[in-house]
């Protein structure tokens, strides 16, 4: 694919990620991607094929954009708890300089709106719920080395909790103006955990 053709392709998906993530699969309609975007109805379909094609490398490129350099402190050899409560700040952080209440997580979002129906968009978010369950699990492992305090099986357990509180506070963050309530969120869930693996 020529360059400029892939750099074109790629603004799209820019583009039109952030208008999915603003306004969800159903608020987004084909002339609004067109007037996201400024690519016309036709190079769409063309690039992508539709607008549920179009809407899975908005996925793929928040996983890239947005989810890979958030959770890879999570995700560095030997990290602790420590950097799981980074990651949940940094996070607020971020929505905060967008403004709350924000858009919350497109995974989530996607999690919500459109997985329950729709196998391709169920798939990722799968695959993104796995990846952050492994993360965490790896951090609980990580805490839990020296006093093996709890088995392999209550780590899942409780890497798949912290999996459900992530995105049950993405979620959250679209109807909260206040940043506070999502730090006491994020101090209540690590002080949870860090009692559940050193008691």
């Amino acid at each position: 694919m020529p360059r400029s053709r892939t750099l074109a392709k790629d603004a799209i998906v820019a583009a039109a990620m952030e208008h999915f993530w603003h306004y969800g699969f159903a608020g987004a309609s084909m002339a609004d991607l067109v007037d996201a975007t400024g690519a016309s109805r036709a190079a769409i379909y063309s690039e992508f094929g539709g607008k549920d094609q179009l809407f899975i490398a908005c996925l793929d490129a928040y996983r890239e954009k947005i989810v890979n350099p958030a959770f890879a402190r999570v995700e560095a050899e030997g990290a602790m708890l420590n950097a799981v409560r980074t990651y949940f700040e940094a996070q607020i952080s971020r929505g905060v300089a967008k403004g709350l209440p924000g858009s919350g997580c497109l995974f989530a979002n996607t999690m919500i709106e459109l997985a329950p129906h729709d196998h391709l968009a169920m798939a990722k978010v799968r695959e993104h719920n796995a990846r952050l369950t492994a993360g965490f699990y790896q951090v609980l492992a990580n805490e839990n080395a020296a006093e093996a305090r709890l088995s392999s099986s209550e780590i899942h357990a409780l890497a798949v909790t912290m999996t459900t509180s992530t995105q049950g506070l993405w979620s959250l963050s679209r109807t909260v103006d206040d940043a506070a309530v999502l730090h006491r969120i994020v101090h209540t869930l690590i002080s949870l955990v860090t009692d559940r693996v050193s008691k």
